[in-house]
């Protein structure tokens, strides 16, 4: 036998049982579906595996959340427990987010984009990530976690820095805290001329810009703080809180109330 033939072999050797591990990484009722269908069911199957690994992270994640998002919400809504927490900690935080039904799908579908548009995943990964939330409970709980995280980072995103200092003041681990979740932010702010600080060793030129409440809403707030946190902080955020109850130390009228000298600065 010729070393090309027998590397042929080879190859069609372990090809071959590739292909049988892959269905048995297939849960029993899915992998009996996939062994019982005809030749043109296979097919059916076959394109659309084509067209998911042809297409885009972005293309792949609209389609993923245009195929199981009304299954999704429903599940989501159905785990009552969980979004009564969820929602707890949003009026705890002062947040004013309602987790709708209409909510609950935004977040899923940015769910999917934010892993998508995130480089430090591989671009499979989230796909994954959409499989085993729709049949796993846990993955279920991981959606509310991204949810909570996320609303907490749009509100670090809206505070002053001053506010941010107060904020940092009293958690448990300042240092942890500050580099984890403020010093990207406040980076983020002077990278889009949100926030400038200019003569910082200057204490009133400080002051000028220390207390300036930024001024970003909507659209341009989450697609700021889906480029400055991968979506696994925020999943981790809110997890942190939500099984913690003094994972994240607030004081509204110490963190938020301005100070009667700052009102004409800010």
């Amino acid at each position: 036998m010729s070393t090309e033939q027998y590397s042929l072999d080879r190859l069609l050797g372990n090809s071959a049982q590739f292909s049988s591990r892959i269905f048995d990484f297939l849960p029993k009722e899915a992998k009996k579906w996939a062994e019982g269908l005809g030749w043109n069911e296979r097919r059916y199957v076959l394109s659309l595996c084509h067209l998911l690994c042809a297409a885009t992270p972005e293309q792949q994640a609209q389609f993923l959340n245009e195929y199981t998002a009304d299954g999704l919400v429903t599940r989501l809504l159905e785990d009552r427990d969980t979004k009564q927490k969820v929602d707890r900690y949003l009026q705890l935080y002062r947040i004013d987010t309602q987790l709708t039904e209409s909510v609950l799908r935004k977040y899923i579908r940015q769910f999917y984009i934010h892993c998508a548009q995130d480089l430090r995943r591989q671009p499979t990964e989230y796909l994954e990530a959409a499989i085993e939330l729709m049949g796993n409970t846990e993955e279920i709980n991981n959606s509310f976690n991204y949810i909570l995280g996320f609303e907490l980072l749009k509100m670090l995103f809206q505070m002053s820095w001053k506010q941010h200092e107060r904020l940092c003041s009293i958690q448990s681990n300042q240092e942890d805290f500050f580099y984890t979740y403020i010093k990207p932010i406040q980076h983020a702010h002077t990278l889009n001329g949100i926030v400038v600080p200019k003569d910082k060793k200057k204490f009133f030129a400080k002051r000028d810009y220390f207390v300036q409440i930024p001024n970003i809403r909507g659209k341009k707030l989450t697609e700021l703080v889906m480029a400055t946190f991968a979506a696994e902080v925020a999943i981790h955020f809110g997890f942190t809180i939500i099984r913690h109850a003094n994972a994240l130390r607030f004081n509204y009228d110490f963190v938020c109330e301005l100070d009667p000298e700052d009102i004409f600065r800010a």
